[in-house]
Parts: structure tokens; sequence; C-alpha cells
């Protein structure tokens, strides 16, 4: 069984990261139903599309 903590401080260090580039994913938590989960959530698409053009420049280095 995951640690509900280690996974609390997982979406902290996701929600931090994501951050330092301006993106918020408004619904970014840990999932309550199935231990061990972090919940993404939803986003709008001008929020999906700033997350995937960080991902490829992070692809790039």
């Amino acid at each position: 069984m995951s640690d509900p903590y280690d996974t609390t401080l997982c979406v902290e260090e996701l929600r931090e990261a994501l951050g330092l580039h301006g993106i918020t994913l408004p619904s970014l938590g840990v999932d309550i139903l199935a231990a061990g989960l972090v919940a993404l959530g939803n986003c709008n698409t001008a929020t999906a599309r700033e997350l995937a053009a960080v991902l490829r420049e992070a692809a790039r280095r």
C-alpha cells in the first residue's frame, strides 16, 4: 500500500514544478478513492498546450 503522505508530497512537488512554468492544474490532488494515485484533473486547452510546450522543450534538452 502506498504512503498517503508520500503521495501528498508528490502532488506538492508537481504543483511547484508546474508553477515554475506558470502552469496551474486546478484539479491537481491526491485521488482519495485510489491509494497512491495522483489526480491530474481537468484543465482548459490553453493550459494543456502550455504543458505540452514545456514537455517538448524539456525533451529537447
